[in-house]
Parts: structure tokens; sequence; C-alpha cells
């Protein structure tokens, strides 16, 4: 039976970009990093008051994963910003998100009052978008 989920993966130009980014700009920490199979890395961040949920940064190369032709397809993707990081929570999204502009971070739309709370969006610097969400019982 399946309990839960423990790792996703958002796929990254460049995985030590990446790091820095989801590490010094979001706010994340180091669970893994790691050479498997070669020049295979694993590497993985999570948020801190949620270790139980590691995001895997992968960079699409040719592989024990991917193809060459694929690694090539998913990277003109990532260019592209046809993925999501995904859903961010924050116990305040107007104040995380002043925070994360002045580090820096670029947002196409700042927090704005939805059905179910305070959402900005965001985009990582391989060019992910995110959502930041304040869940409504939090405002």
């Amino acid at each position: 039976m399946i309990t839960s989920i423990a790792h996703s993966t958002i796929y990254v130009l460049n995985q030590d970009e990446a790091l820095e980014f989801y590490k010094n700009k979001l706010g994340f920490e180091v669970g893994d990093d790691m050479k498997v199979e070669g020049d295979f890395r694993w590497l993985t961040v999570y948020p801190k008051s949620n270790p139980q949920l590691q995001l895997v940064l992968a960079e699409p190369k040719e592989g024990p994963m991917f193809t060459k032709d694929s690694a090539e397809k998913i990277r003109s993707l990532i260019k592209e910003g046809a993925f999501g990081a995904g859903v961010f929570e924050t116990e305040n999204c107007q104040k995380t998100y002043e925070e994360l502009v002045a580090k820096g971070v670029e947002f196409n739309q700042p927090p704005t009052e939805q059905l179910y709370g305070v959402e900005a969006m965001g985009i990582d610097n391989s060019g992910n978008w995110f959502s930041l969400v304040q869940r409504k019982n939090n405002i």
C-alpha cells in the first residue's frame, strides 16, 4: 500500500544554478547531493518545515534516464516555461512575496485574492513557474 509521496521532480537547466536558487532565494534545505552511475547527479531540496517531501532538481541530459533526443526536448520545454515547480504554501503570501522579490525572485503575478486564498505566481531560474499560496484559513 502506498502511504505518501517522498520525492517529486523539477526539471532544471543547470543543477548548480537551481541549487543556488532553491537554497539561497527560496530558503530550502539540501537533502541529498551525490553522483550516481557516472555523471548522474541525485540532488534534492526540501522546505525547512517539511523534510519528508524531497524535490529532485533533475537536469535532463543524456544518461540513464534520457536519450540525447529526449533530454533536448525536455530542455526545450523548460526554456519555454512549459513546466511548473509546484505550489508552495506560506502563512503570509504578501510578506513572503516581498522577501522573495528583495532576493531577486521574479514574479509574473503579485499576491492576488483568489477563492482559495492569496496567490502569487513566480518563476525559478530555469523558467519553471511556481505558485506561492496562503490558504484562505490563514488569511
